[in-house]
């Protein structure tokens, strides 16, 4: 076993603590990974505040999208070497033989993908530990290749926030002459403005906050509606073929659905709780409501690679990984623009 050093919650009401655990030894087609950035997502608030005081059994890592550098590879690995940069995301093992699977598609495994932290290991049914620590072991088939020249800190939520929402817009194919909407600016939201930017689609951003456009604009937004003014929202009905809704809270997708071109789709990634849909939004313009999570391997790699041509990282605060409470607090009151990312260094 390989002796590790991270951070765990035991209890809902208390801070994240430092932890000596171990991970496993490495299998054939492992790879060590020493961390050395990792996102801080809200998906890891919601596991600290899932977390039963006293119950060992639902202590967590978390951590679910990081970058570091190989440290040792298993015996079968072909493709990495020791010292290569990459990424890892939420997604570390799938049962590679569904249909799913088969057509790139891990993230919807029939028999459900292998988490990053609280999933459940395919071979010893242990349950996984996320990468709020020193070092990662990980399937090769999960790693990606970190593209050379981007700051690794801002290339960590690439692999959560960035691949939730690049995978929706090469299903849509996004480019020249596409209008693409997206609603909710923050850890998502940001990325999606810039990926539709640079494949040369023309964006408009809907916010609530009319103070919001300069940064919109900045992101490479074309045009600016504040969602709350209903003049603006009746402007821009039929003007929109693809809206990526990374509104995080529930909210009605009548208005934003009116906005949509015939045969446009709204895709919904912020909130995946339960939601209705008056049919006739959808019948007049013949419109779809769709939605995705995180994504496969063959899109995980081509959004690196596109990241790399065009230089496209997130917007980032980096912070010591002995800090990552306060990242917490803060990401639980969104004071953040727009991800919190740990320098893993301090371990």
């Amino acid at each position: 076993m390989r002796p590790t050093t991270g951070y765990r919650a035991t209890a809902p009401d208390e801070p994240l603590s430092r932890w000596r655990f171990e991970r496993r030894d490495l299998r054939p087609d492992d790879v060590a990974v020493r961390v050395t950035h990792c996102g801080v997502c809200h998906t890891d608030l919601h596991a600290q505040r899932a977390v039963v005081a006293g119950d060992e059994a639902t202590a967590v890592v978390p951590g679910h999208e990081f970058v570091g550098v190989i440290s040792e590879v298993g015996t079968a690995v072909t493709d990495f070497a020791v010292g290569d940069a990459v990424a890892v995301g939420n997604i570390v093992d799938s049962c590679d033989v569904c249909d799913m699977c088969r057509a790139g598609q891990e993230n919807f495994c029939r028999e459900f993908p292998t988490l990053t932290y609280g999933g459940t290991d395919r071979h010893d049914g242990s349950t996984t530990r996320g990468a709020f620590a020193d070092e990662y072991v990980v399937r090769d088939r999960f790693v990606y290749r970190r593209p050379a020249g981007l700051d690794p800190a801002a290339v960590a939520p690439l692999m959560c926030a960035g691949i939730t929402v690049w995978e929706p817009m090469r299903r849509w194919k996004v480019g020249p002459g596409v209008r693409v909407g997206v609603a909710g600016i923050g850890g998502l939201g940001h990325l999606a403005v810039k990926f539709a930017h640079a494949l040369g689609a023309s964006v408009t951003v809907f916010t609530t906050s009319a103070g919001k456009a300069a940064e919109a604009s900045a992101l490479g937004a074309d045009t600016v509606v504040v969602s709350t003014d209903d003049s603006a929202m009746a402007a821009t009905a039929g003007a929109l073929d693809l809206i990526v809704d990374c509104v995080p809270v529930e909210h009605d997708l009548a208005p934003y659905l009116r906005c949509l071109a015939l045969d446009g789709t709204l895709c919904s990634l912020g909130h995946l709780g339960a939601t209705s849909v008056d049919i006739l939004d959808l019948l007049i313009g013949r419109k779809s409501v769709s939605s995705a999570g995180s994504g496969g391997r063959r899109h995980t790699q081509d959004m690196l690679d596109f990241c790399g041509e065009h230089g496209i990282t997130a917007d980032v605060e980096t912070l010591p990984s002995a800090q990552i409470n306060t990242a917490l607090d803060r990401l639980s009151r969104n004071d953040v623009r727009y991800r919190f990312v740990l320098d893993m260094s301090d371990l």
